[in-house]
């Protein structure tokens, strides 16, 4: 349990593109794994593609991977794949699982425990969206490689 189901750990370099997937059998252990995952993607896009990564990028990709595969892990109950790609200086972080409920953001509350992921990483992220599919749901976030100045957002980027 908590081990890979599919590692297409394909790692595919097309022009600007890079990708890589992983599929997990939705076990908790999956969410460390899909961390570690993400870690090594983003070592990869830098030693092997050359690309610039931040330091902030280096730690929010895997913190939005984790706050996206916690919530797929404990509301759908079932398998989760996780996507990683780089495109347009951009990495596009997707996950998909099978609860075709969409999340939803709360109102902020200063004394709630917990329940801030989604918050976290609408925060964190420069664009982000939610989508219903014939199986479930899709969710995707996107982080810039580097810093943007003065760290201004650049812009949307799905």
């Amino acid at each position: 349990m908590g081990q890979p189901v599919s590692e297409a750990g394909r790692q595919e370099q097309r022009g600007a593109l890079i990708e890589a997937s992983v599929a997990y059998d939705g076990d908790s252990a999956c969410i460390a794994q899909a961390r570690a995952f993400t870690r090594e993607f983003l070592t990869r896009v830098q030693a092997v593609a050359g690309l610039p990564v931040s330091g902030r990028v280096m730690g929010m990709v895997p913190l939005v991977v984790s706050e996206l595969v916690t919530n797929a892990v404990k509301y759908s109950g079932g398998p989760c794949l996780l996507s990683l790609e780089v495109d347009r200086g951009a990495v596009r972080t997707t996950v998909w699982d099978s609860d075709p409920t969409l999340p939803i953001a709360r109102a902020a509350e200063a004394g709630r425990v917990g329940q801030h992921g989604l918050e976290i990483v609408m925060a964190v992220c420069q664009a982000f969206e939610v989508h219903r599919e014939p199986v479930g749901k899709r969710i995707t976030a996107v982080v810039t490689l580097t810093d943007p100045p003065n760290d201004e957002a650049t812009g949307p980027l799905i």
